[in-house]
């Protein structure tokens, strides 16, 4: 019988599987730039579209919690895309220098 398959917790911001590697980052809820020191990790596409979206200040004021980021109608459209990938998916065309403050 072959070895159960290893548990991968779920990104907090799309669900699908998080697989230790390349395709994750760490995402400060509020930004370091302003004193922000709380991180979550998520896949490296769903942090590229957050800060493709939405400006520092933005994040600061309107959209520090996961449950907010999901809210928003350009991050709920690209979750509803993001969730028919593979948990591996890295979109090297997605820019994560969006709009900063």
């Amino acid at each position: 019988m072959p070895p159960p398959a290893p548990f991968h917790p779920p990104c907090p911001l799309c669900g699908r599987p998080m697989v230790p590697g390349p395709s994750l980052n760490e995402h400060h809820l509020i930004p370091r730039t302003y004193g922000g020191r709380d991180t979550v990790t998520m896949h490296r596409i769903c942090h590229a579209k957050i800060h493709t979206v939405l400006s520092e200040a933005e994040l600061r004021d309107h959209y520090h919690t996961i449950a907010s980021l999901r809210a928003h109608p350009d991050i709920a459209a690209f979750l509803r895309w993001v969730s028919r990938k593979p948990p591996e998916f890295i979109d090297r065309h997605a820019s994560g220098r969006g709009r900063r403050r």
